[in-house]
């Protein structure tokens, strides 16, 4: 037979058992189980669905999840099949008439918080599946517990419409916090007034038009979807003049201890100003910084402050020729802060600088890096978010500012898809999450650039790789512990324990006695550096079939595999064999990232 023919044959192998399924969840009176599952790797997907959304980036304990389904077409006497399922558990099920083009339906799901769900849907028609997607619900009575931060980064005047576009387009892919960049009028006096109102609109550091009414009408939308909303601001710096509106010379930092040099941030010629810099920890200053953003509060429903830094700035001196001490003058500023306003705080540690002191001592949501030079391999994010729950005893999770194809942003372009899904695979099963959506995709720290678009193909698959992580959030960031699982290959799939440009990268982590082990796929790649400067990433080789063994003397009882690159993340139980210490097993299929966990008696 030709391979044509073996391909027709199991399509129909497939379809049969899809049908078979199906048919014991319409024909349940007949003694069919109600344990009967669809097992989404049964089913040939023909293209019905164009569309699955629900109404919110995240929900808390006891609200609904609504959900819509879009249809390409209506099919006569569809019905839509829902499986709920928290990790490998199916915990539910629902049928829904697909009458028209659009179905929607609610779910309660458990009030318990802090877990993560995927709702698996299948559109049966004719006594056939026909199609099969899936879309993740995240029940979480606060963000900091799973923090998938976005941004925003345009202000000027807008209509609704587009305002809504931005937000719906973000709550596809569950980001539930997002930061207001550069926003504001000046640094160190944000909300510009008009009287004692703010002015309909102003001009932010760069010249660009900022209109109240937009600012506003975000943070509603952002409301609504249960995103919480940031505004964007450093904490020591301020516009040259800034004498004339009540900022003290007494309160800089220097450059040299005779006081000659203040610090500043250099800035285009054509923006509104260079930002010189004062001393966090001088209590005059913190007073007079807090007090400005406690009337933005006032004047604008915003949910915390996104507090920035610049990095290392070397040696600096204070006006009384003292030496300063940056990353300490950064928790005094932040506890002063929550104690005067008592607000969310997310701070910037750019390229880790001050990380450790606020970790472990300031009052933060959740830990943020901006990953830069010194951190440059695809080893290097798993050491950062490592590093930041040893630093805050596994308490806080991590979100990393990490700009992808940053060379290739010079100049009109697309991202390069490999390059972006496998940095998010990497941070993702290390237990992170990846700050890049916003109106458009960040490849440079001035979030407004916009020379780089997004192809639809990676379009689509972020949409399964947030998926994925929210859905599987409870193994992947949700309290889990760096563990030791010896893994092997066979052939020409060799795993090593570190990252190598030719191999599969595999490591693991621990939740509740369970193993969850983690395969990136290096074996394509052209390179080792996560940033993918020019686009040159190359797309790794689907690999099916992957023979592979674990180590292990505990008995086994059974294992679970998943990938945001296989039937949209749907589980699939695997078979196995252990003799003599050894499990072995296949991986169904591996391209960017699989994940394995292994339950043991």
């Amino acid at each position: 037979m030709n391979r044509e023919g073996q391909m027709n044959v199991i399509r129909k192998k497939m379809k049969s058992a899809a049908i078979a399924v199906m048919s014991c969840f319409v024909i349940l009176a007949a003694g069919c189980s109600k344990q009967t599952e669809i097992a989404a790797e049964t089913v040939v997907s023909q293209g019905m669905i164009s569309g699955l959304t629900t109404d919110k980036a995240a929900y808390r304990p006891g609200e609904k999840v609504s959900f819509k389904l879009d249809l390409g077409k209506a099919e006569p006497k569809a019905k839509v099949i829902v499986q709920y399922r928290h990790l490998d558990e199916k915990i539910g099920e629902q049928e829904v008439k697909a009458e028209g083009g659009q179905i929607t339906w609610d779910w309660t799901p458990p009030k318990e918080d802090g877990k993560g769900y995927m709702a698996e849907v299948f559109l049966s028609a004719k006594g056939e599946v026909m199609d099969h997607q899936n879309i993740a619900v995240d029940v979480s009575a606060n963000w900091r517990k799973f923090p998938r931060y976005g941004y925003l980064a345009d202000f000027h005047g807008m209509s609704k419409d587009e305002l809504t576009a931005v937000i719906e387009r973000l709550n596809r892919f569950h980001v539930n916090g997002l930061q207001f960049y550069d926003w504001q009028y000046k640094h160190h006096d944000p909300v510009k007034l008009d009287g004692n109102k703010p002015a309909a609109e102003w001009p932010d550091i760069a010249n660009r038009p900022v209109s109240l009414d937009t600012i506003k009408g975000y943070i509603d939308l952002a409301h609504s979807k249960n995103m919480m909303a940031m505004n964007y601001n450093l904490l020591f710096g301020a516009y040259e003049g800034a004498e004339a509106d009540g900022v003290k010379k007494e309160w800089a930092l220097y450059k040299d201890p005779t006081q000659t040099n203040q610090d500043k941030h250099p800035l285009p010629d054509s923006w509104a100003s260079d930002i010189m810099l004062y001393d966090p920890s001088n209590t005059e200053w913190q007073n007079y910084l807090i007090d400005k953003k406690t009337e933005v509060f006032k004047q604008l429903p915003f949910d915390g402050w996104h507090v920035d830094q610049l990095g290392d700035r070397g040696a600096l001196w204070n006006a009384k020729g003292e030496s300063a001490k940056l990353a300490e003058g950064y928790v005094s500023f932040l506890k002063t802060a929550k104690e005067k306003l008592d607000v969310d705080y997310v701070m910037n540690a750019v390229g880790q600088y001050g990380q450790a002191f606020m970790a472990t001592q300031a009052p933060l949501e959740f830990l943020y890096t901006e990953v830069w030079d010194g951190h440059p391999k695809y080893s290097s994010l798993k050491d950062i978010i490592d590093q930041n729950s040893k630093y805050s005893k596994n308490k806080l999770n991590t979100v990393l500012a990490a700009y992808m194809n940053y060379d290739l942003a010079d100049s009109s372009g697309e991202f390069n898809t490999p390059g972006v899904l496998l940095t998010d695979a990497v941070i993702f099963a290390s237990g992170g999450s990846h700050l890049e959506l916003g109106e458009n995709m960040l490849a440079k720290e001035y979030f407004p650039n916009k020379n780089l678009t997004i192809p639809a193909e990676l379009e689509e698959h972020l949409i399964r790789y947030y998926d994925f992580l929210v859905a599987y959030q409870n193994i992947l960031r949700d309290g889990l512990e760096e563990t030791k699982v010896a893994v092997s290959g066979t052939g020409d799939a060799a795993i090593t324990s570190a990252p190598e440009q030719g191999k599969i990268w595999s490591f693991a982590k621990r939740k509740n006695g369970s193993d969850i082990v983690h395969f990136i796929n290096f074996t394509d790649a052209t390179t080792m550096e996560w940033k993918d400067n020019k686009g040159e990433q190359a797309a790794p080789v689907e690999r099916k079939d992957v023979d592979i063994t674990i180590q292990t003397e505990r008995e086994v009882a059974s294992i679970m595999f998943a990938s945001p690159d296989y039937y949209n993340g749907s589980p699939v139980k695997l078979s196995f064999e252990q003799q003599d210490g050894n499990v072995k097993l296949k991986l169904p299929s591996l391209k960017y990232w699989d994940l394995l966990t292994i339950h043991y008696k």
